[in-house]
């Protein structure tokens, strides 16, 4: 199943956690549009063919797109790639830029999936992390997606210095109130170089707490548990057959191509970034070149990011893939198993509610030299 990413790098305002390739100013748009597309032709023999069952308009915030532009991106993506009618179809939308007449014109243009970027439903939350939506508007967008889309996806926030537990259960419940399908939910990361980074540093902002956001993620799994959801990757949460088929492709190792600056590609044996700089992208794309670089995996690398990926998911690690690297993966696991933070049977090796907290330095443990 080959996946395609659109890279779609423009916001309204810089949230201040964010540290993805972004630019407020909008200026461009329609260059940056006529070098996707050409970008997409270039690229047309990087999966070999394989049809798309998933593609995925993300950002930066792709809902400023005009419904024009996603046409002709989705003309052109036809043109170049075979894809069905059951493909999902994704664009991330934020809850100030859902109208109606967005809604229709995302539908008609063959947009199925909608992931939108709610991020909290309290005010004061939103105004500290520069959220340009308020808690009101994140309803009323919901509830408008949902006169026009049944694959409905929300982004959340937890762990921020000075939100409590009760704040947090308020907005999961909000969530689960409205029905809404799918719930990828994240704990605030301080990333470098962003204006929260600086703000923690200056000391006008307090800093993380990492033992709240296991707390708080521990209670999320309780909660959503309860409420009928599938806690199918460390930070997504499905009702029954609602699952990001994209996104599961990641995981389970499919290929993809990513269009875009910044976008990332993966075929298999190798992976490739485009330039983070949406000049030189138009540029290079202008003059046939596509602006990348290159890793390409060795085979333990490629045993390590299945490790990474797998571990992260709730199938687990598959055993029957690790070839002659299994035994001594079992023997690196089988401290974890004592302390109980995984679970293993003949087929697979997976983590508890509570292995889920270490998923990453678990993962890396794990590793083949």
């Amino acid at each position: 199943m080959a996946g395609l990413y659109l890279h779609i790098p423009f916001c309204k305002q810089a949230c201040h956690y964010c540290n993805f390739h972004f630019s407020t100013s909008l200026r461009g748009q329609a260059s940056l549009v006529d070098a996707l597309r050409k970008e997409i032709e270039l690229r047309k023999d990087y999966l070999q063919h394989q049809p798309l069952h998933t593609i995925y308009f993300g950002g930066g915030t792709p809902s400023l797109l005009p419904a024009a532009s996603l046409v002709s991106l989705l003309a052109t993506i036809r043109q170049q790639h075979w894809y069905d009618t059951e493909a999902e179809i994704t664009l991330e939308a934020n809850p100030d830029d859902m109208t109606e007449e967005n809604c229709k014109a995302w539908q008609h243009a063959g947009i199925n999936r909608l992931s939108i970027g709610i991020q909290s439903f309290n005010d004061d939350e939103l105004r500290w992390m520069n959220r340009a939506h308020s808690a009101a508007q994140s309803q009323q967008a919901l509830q408008l997606a949902k006169q026009y889309f049944d694959n409905i996806s929300i982004d959340l926030i937890y762990g921020l210095p000075d939100q409590t537990n009760a704040q947090w259960r308020a907005t999961v419940e909000q969530a689960i109130s409205l029905e809404i399908a799918h719930l990828s939910c994240y704990a605030l990361t301080v990333e470098p170089k962003t204006p929260l980074e600086k703000k923690i540093r200056t000391k006008q902002f307090s800093p993380v707490d990492p033992d709240k956001q296991s707390e708080q993620f521990l209670l999320l799994m309780e909660w959503l548990e309860k409420a009928g959801y599938r806690h199918y990757e460390i930070s997504n949460f499905a009702l029954p057959k609602k699952e990001s088929r994209h996104n599961s492709s990641y995981w389970q190792g499919e290929h993809y191509l990513g269009i875009g600056p910044s976008a990332h590609s993966y075929n298999g044996y190798a992976r490739q970034w485009n330039v983070s700089n949406n000049s030189l992208y138009i540029k290079a794309i202008a003059q046939q070149q596509v602006p990348y670089e290159q890793e390409l995996l060795t085979p333990v690398q490629q045993c390590n990011e299945y490790i990474m990926t797998a571990l992260r998911t709730d199938s687990g690690i598959q055993l029957q893939k690790l070839g002659a690297y299994r035994e001594r993966l079992l023997a690196q696991a089988s401290r974890y198993i004592d302390t109980g933070h995984l679970l293993v049977n003949e087929q697979r090796i997976w983590l508890t509610k509570e292995g889920k907290l270490l998923a990453d330095g678990i993962a890396a443990s794990l590793f083949a030299d």
